[in-house]
């Protein structure tokens, strides 16, 4: 349990270690964000939207940008509403990894103790903490089937509520919470005073209160639930209870960051109340002026034809796993990146089948190209001037959109423009020579663009499977594996050195069973539909003709 509290909450993890909390700067004037203290330190280039300002603000960083993202609360399968925002984040992260080096510190929590995880495992007849593992792990293998990158450090709620403790106990030692009889701790909003509302302005007023309530206040919020019967529970210096959701997060990002965050980013309806607590929380902790600097916020993924957001409490949902047995996960990436991370997306197959289209589209042309500097397909005259001209404009183009708030769309449009011209400079010439060949633009061409998609996570390799458990994907790579060892075998007991050739025969001849080995195992492949040819693996279907068969081969 951590005793000592103040602005050095957590000073002796990570940020010691990674040199984190950069200094504030001077206030900016206006309006809108007024009071906003500009932090001191790394200009990446980036223009974000700040939840704070309601603008666009140059994204200044530390040596390390400490970055928050709101993690699950796991008591079931995750869903495309979930998806979109975490991949639109992870777009993001990359962009400011490999595109304008950023050295990024993710912490994510992890709720695994709430009414929900509590009232779901009533129903199952099985404890929160089973519930809770089970639907963590779904969560995980869903973020890696979609391509999102781990988290620098995962935290769970239930392995840090010691921590948790100190949290409030510093909040009501400092004046801003109080605790009741009944063993409840709740924040007193009325402490704040005008400093409440910093992403939202003048705050929805408070729900109806039953009346049995020990509030002072209706708006005030629980940071320590007493234990009710039957449920999970720990002990503290109030009584036994848990946590309320908004203080999870405050502490974990504490543990880490100590009093200062960079970014804190999550979906448009977690501004509030959710961040506007976390941010009364911890300012009031850490006595700090400013202790998040930027907040990004995503859109909802909204159903086509309706105004309503997909989520599990209207059950008009798409589980992850149901999606990914339609579309690949760089399909969806592309869909994402289609619009702009802050707007709502409508979902429809129509507009899965357009990124999908787009996607084929790419991957046509960088075949296209290839094949034409391999001399496979013959075109007219190439006006290299003119793809060198729109290569660098496009380059210029893609890194604008993408320092302008992480302009997906702006960028992307760029990409198939270039593609445009690319097309336009491979027409097919069925008479007569080609023309002199420019094999070299079109290599720029293609490397660029497949920078570009690979740098927001997604691959243009033929190879594209779609699966709920990915299970295509992992029997390729076994298989390819499988393959991979067969051959190092083949050519162990095939290489004779320098030996005489009565001695090489003598090899061969002890080594004949490896070899014999290596023609079952290629048979036996066969069967199943999988042909080996010249160090290549074909998945085809099983029974399906293949090519004559040599010994040893």
């Amino acid at each position: 349990m951590l005793r000592k509290l103040g602005t050095r909450f957590g000073a002796q993890l990570l940020p010691a270690t990674l040199g984190l909390g950069p200094g504030l700067g001077r206030k900016v004037s206006g309006a809108r964000g007024q009071g906003w203290l500009q932090p001191a330190g790394h200009d990446t280039g980036v223009k974000v939207y700040n939840s704070l300002t309601r603008r666009k603000d140059p994204l200044i960083v530390g040596s390390a940008d400490a970055t928050s993202c709101c993690g699950p609360t796991v008591y079931d399968h995750a869903h495309l509403g979930h998806a979109c925002s975490y991949v639109r984040f992870d777009i993001i992260r990359r962009i400011l990894t490999r595109v304008f080096g950023c050295n990024i510190i993710m912490v994510m929590g992890i709720t695994d103790v709430d009414d929900k995880i509590i009232k779901r495992a009533n129903e199952m007849n099985i404890s929160p903490a089973s519930l809770a593992s089970l639907y963590e792990e779904d969560f995980k293998q869903d973020m890696a089937a979609l391509k999102v990158l781990p988290p620098t450090v995962y935290l769970r709620v239930t392995e840090n509520i010691p921590q948790i403790i100190s949290f409030i106990e510093g909040i009501i030692a400092n004046g801003h919470a109080y605790s009741t009889e009944k063993g409840n701790v709740y924040f007193d909003l009325q402490s704040r005073g005008d400093k409440y509302g910093k992403l939202v302005g003048v705050a929805p007023g408070p729900v109806a209160e039953p009346g049995d309530s020990d509030k002072r206040h209706a708006s005030d919020f629980a940071l320590w639930k007493a234990a009710k019967p039957q449920e999970m529970f720990w002990a503290s210096p109030w009584g036994n209870g848990r946590p309320g959701w908004h203080i999870e997060c405050s502490t974990i990002s504490s543990l880490v960051f100590g009093s200062q965050l960079d970014i804190h980013s999550g979906g448009i309806d977690l501004a509030f109340p959710h961040h506007e607590n976390e941010i009364a929380q911890c300012e009031v902790f850490h006595q700090c002026e400013q202790w998040g600097n930027y907040f990004l916020h995503s859109g909802h993924l909204h159903v086509k034809g309706k105004e309503e957001k997909m989520s599990k409490s209207l059950k008009n949902y798409i589980t992850i796993k149901d999606f990914l047995k339609t579309f690949s996960p760089d399909v969806f990436r592309l869909f994402c990146m289609r619009s702009s991370y802050r707007s709502a997306i409508d979902y429809s197959s129509s507009s899965m089948l357009e990124a999908k289209r787009l996607l084929l589209a790419t991957a046509t042309f960088v075949q296209d190209a290839r094949a034409y500097m391999k001399g496979q397909l013959a075109c007219g005259p190439i006006r290299e001037d003119v793809l060198w001209e729109r290569l660098s404009h496009t380059k210029a183009a893609v890194k604008a959109a993408l320092a302008d708030d992480f302009d997906t769309p702006g960028a992307v449009d760029a990409i198939m423009d270039l593609i445009h011209h690319g097309n336009r400079q491979l027409q097919l010439v069925t008479k007569g020579p080609g023309g002199p060949r420019s094999p070299a633009v079109f290599g720029s061409i293609v490397s660029y663009i497949e920078q570009f998609f690979e740098t927001v996570g997604i691959s243009l390799a033929d190879r594209q499977f779609v699966s709920g458990d990915s299970s295509s994907a992992t029997l390729y790579s076994v298989v390819e594996e499988l393959v991979r060892f067969r051959l190092k075998v083949r050519q162990f007991a095939l290489a004779t050195g320098e030996a005489s050739r009565e001695a090489r025969r003598q090899q061969l001849l002890e080594r004949q069973p490896l070899l014999e080995a290596c023609d079952t195992l290629r048979q036996d492949l066969a069967a199943h539909g999988i042909r080996i040819k010249e160090q290549h693996i074909h998945m085809g279907t099983a029974g399906s003709e293949g090519d004559d068969h040599k010994p040893g081969s």
